[in-house]
């Protein structure tokens, strides 16, 4: 049974511990940074990229991250000509990140290739999620393979006792088969019910999720293009988002408020994830043929059609998810849960949309209580900020876990 429990032990700690002990920064730069910050580019705070550099003294660093107030009181130049550069907005406090928290997101922006990176190659913007590969599979072969050095030393070892055994006269007996093992047979029933249970369980929760679902659509449309380059407001063309429930989809007459002019593209070049390059101009042309517009005569000659858009966020029916309560009374930025969507070409489903990721939000997003009138009837809240009772409240402290805000 000592022989069955350590190859049990090892296994398991084999198979979870790569899980248990990586810090995901990506997703800590998402909950905590992106609604002020991106990594190659200034928003409402200065732009991430070599942040190590500007700032060599990482003690200073974390400090500043976890609470930039106190820095600024020790007189700091650097920070305070940041300070006021930035209109001497403050930024939000985080004291409860860990050391480790905080260098898994700086390892993640450094990790992040700068706009164009990947077209020096000849295929811009196809290394732009390069950086997420999945090591699972990379895990279970070396798991495996140790699996079998252990298997093996232990049939050493069993061998080699036999023989001093023999050699101090003690009778040996004639090993059980393995395959007739019980201990084997055990070990074995076990490891695959772990193993099976895990992956059924993983696939049972996964169902009806669809992270990184990127179709392609009738028109290549390049977020790249528009909200980064050009800087189209988002909530120029996704108006819905700050008003109501749903970010709708703009109609045709959007589009055509800048293409009735703008007719051919000349910017640099398009690339979609295989590689293969786009032609912009025949894009446009695409959007025409669906408006019925004919760029020489400058009117419409055809009958409009609409563009069947391929939908790629979705959520369950029985979930109530609003946009305008997010984006203009919560104040979150659109990067929080669609990604860096300014540098994408065809849009995918950044975030998998979970409950656990949406809950998680909650419980750590602080909630912008200074100058927003939606938050005004919590009092006790804001004396207690006031009397630095509290530093921040969140998204959990005004009920954003409770079931029935989601579901009812």
């Amino acid at each position: 049974m000592q022989r069955f429990t350590l190859i049990l032990s090892l296994l398991t700690v084999l198979c979870f511990d790569q899980a248990a002990v990586a810090q995901d920064g990506k997703a800590l730069f998402q909950q905590n940074c992106a609604s002020c910050h991106a990594v190659h580019k200034d928003l409402t705070g200065p732009k991430l990229a070599g942040i190590e550099e500007r700032v060599p003294d990482q003690k200073l660093l974390y400090a500043w991250i976890r609470n930039n107030q106190a820095v600024l009181a020790t007189g700091n130049k650097y920070f305070t000509d940041l300070y006021a550069a930035w209109n001497k907005t403050a930024m939000n406090l985080f004291p409860n990140l860990t050391d480790e928290e905080i260098g898994a997101m700086i390892t993640y922006i450094n990790s992040v290739p700068a706009p164009g990176a990947a077209g020096e190659t000849g295929a811009a913007g196809v290394q732009a999620k390069a950086d997420e590969s999945d090591n699972s599979l990379i895990f279970g072969v070396l798991t495996l393979i140790l699996a079998i050095i252990v298997l093996v030393l232990l049939q050493v070892n069993a061998n080699l006792k036999r023989l001093s055994d023999e050699k101090d006269g003690i009778p040996s007996y004639e090993p059980v088969p393995f395959y007739r093992n019980k201990a084997y047979i055990a070990l074995f029933a076990v490891v695959l019910f772990i193993v099976g249970g895990y992956f059924t369980i993983q696939g049972a929760v996964g169902l009806g999720r669809s992270k990184d679902y990127q179709p392609e659509q009738p028109i290549y449309y390049s977020h790249k293009v528009h909200a980064g380059t050009n800087q189209i407001n988002c909530l120029y063309c996704h108006g819905g988002a700050q008003e109501g429930k749903h970010a709708n989809i703009p109609s045709l007459n959007t589009c055509m408020n800048c293409h009735m002019a703008i007719n051919e593209y000349a910017g640099e070049k398009l690339y979609r994830e295989d590689g293969t390059e786009v032609n912009g101009t025949e894009e446009i042309k695409k959007l025409y043929s669906y408006t019925g517009w004919d760029p020489d005569q400058k009117k419409y000659v055809n009958e409009p059609k609409p563009i069947e858009w391929v939908k790629i966020h979705n959520l369950p029916d029985h979930v109530y998810f609003n946009h305008a309560q997010h984006v203009k009374a919560g104040q979150v930025a659109c990067q929080t849960c669609h990604g860096d969507i300014q540098n994408m070409g065809e849009v995918y489903q950044y975030s998998d949309l979970s409950m656990g990721w949406c809950i998680n939000c909650h419980r750590e997003t602080k909630v912008q209580f200074e100058d927003n009138k939606f938050y005004s009837i919590y009092e006790k809240f804001h004396s207690d900020l006031k009397s630095g009772k509290m530093d921040s409240v969140t998204v959990e402290s005004i009920g954003g876990t409770e079931c029935q805000k989601c579901h009812y």
